[in-house]
């Protein structure tokens, strides 16, 4: 097991790799979002599968402008927050299998909890569930705009949904939810109102046909960290799920707002050639479906390629890394780089000041 960091350890003592976090662009970010809701009917719900961490979710919280509880991915995760006292949480999919329910179950005696469907039969299972065990659960309906993977594909839809939901016993229904990620890469300000607006305009249209049949709708969970200012200025969004701001990504840069915040530092253990390194950070240490990291401050160096031994480093000239040299990689995927790690060391000053646990590692059921 490696060996947890003290604070006040210098940067350059730390064995590599290692994923850092600099503390003053996760506070600056985070702060970013607490100030533009701190006084605004929406508010924030922190999506704690980009980072995993009850510590920093509570960081989240404290800042203000958050609905008090966060969004997880999976019954895991939501098993952690909710053992870290965290009052209420969403959990942003369907929920079907028999052991997964029960486990849903046991958590709504504990905390307010919420799922969402976007099927008749996934309310029969809750609702049979929730009888059976003397629980009440929370359900929003998963609204489809653009991801082509789960929600409803239309209005009529969503009517009759909630209709269903409401007359279901031990359920309650709270609203309509959504996600959805940029149409086009790198989209300017215009283009994300343009974007964002259509997207979320299309789960307003289900919340706006389900109160005229006379049902009440609480919560409109929708938007991330691209939308943010976008969902705040729709009247009828109650909250957004975001989670990529926190310590961002390079394909998410155009939002010059926030900072990468999340770093993996390795060291050069071999110079084969005049323009090649190879350094000792892995697959297993940096997601990238995305494309391969980037190099921090090289802007010669590329990553060729990854294994799961070490990183094959290019240089258009001169290679100007040499063995014994530490390396910086930035992610195109934060939350599964995040995901790689059981601790991350958070750094001010060039020096250690705090380690955050990251206890919904791997929670992936």
């Amino acid at each position: 097991m490696r060996k947890i960091p003290l604070p006040g350890t210098a940067v350059d003592q730390l064995d590599t790799p290692v994923l850092v976090i600099d503390l003053d662009a996760l506070e600056k970010n985070i702060n970013v979002i607490a100030t533009h809701y701190s006084d605004t009917k929406i508010k924030l719900r922190p999506h704690v599968k980009n980072h995993k961490s009850p510590q920093i979710a509570w960081m989240q919280v404290n800042a203000g402008g958050t609905v008090g509880g966060v969004c997880a991915a999976k019954v895991s995760e939501a098993e952690v927050f909710v053992e870290a006292g965290f009052p209420n949480v969403l959990i942003a999919n369907q929920i079907v299998s028999a052991p997964k329910i029960q486990r849903l179950m046991s958590l709504a005696k504990r905390a307010n909890l919420m799922v969402v469907v976007d099927d008749l039969e996934q309310v029969k299972l809750l609702s049979e569930s929730a009888l059976k065990t003397n629980s009440t659960l929370g359900v929003l309906i998963e609204v489809n705009t653009m991801m082509r993977r789960g929600g409803i594909r239309s209005v009529e839809q969503g009517v009759s949904l909630a209709r269903e939901i409401v007359a279901a016993p031990g359920l309650v229904f709270k609203g309509v939810q959504s996600h959805q990620v940029p149409e086009t890469d790198a989209p300017n300000m215009a283009e994300r109102f343009d974007q964002g607006q259509k997207f979320i305009g299309m789960v307003l249209d289900v919340k706006s046909a389900i109160e005229e049949v006379g049902i009440t709708v609480e919560i409109v969970s929708t938007g991330e960290s691209w939308s943010y200012d976008i969902a705040a200025s729709m009247p009828g969004v109650t909250e957004i799920e975001g989670g990529t701001y926190i310590v961002m990504e390079v394909p998410y840069s155009y939002m010059s707002e926030f900072t990468l915040a999340a770093k993996v530092i390795g060291t050069i253990v071999s110079k084969p050639s005049e323009n090649t390194a190879i350094g000792d950070i892995s697959i297993e240490a940096i997601g990238s479906p995305n494309g391969p990291p980037t190099v921090e401050a090289q802007e010669d160096v590329v990553v060729e390629s990854m294994s799961l031994e070490h990183t094959v480093l290019k240089s258009t000239n001169s290679m100007p890394l040499d063995v014994g040299d530490r390396y910086t990689l930035l992610t195109h995927q934060q939350d599964i780089t995040m995901n790689r790690w059981d601790q991350y060391v958070g750094i001010r000053n060039g020096v250690v000041e705090a380690v955050f646990d990251v206890t919904a590692r791997g929670c992936s059921n």
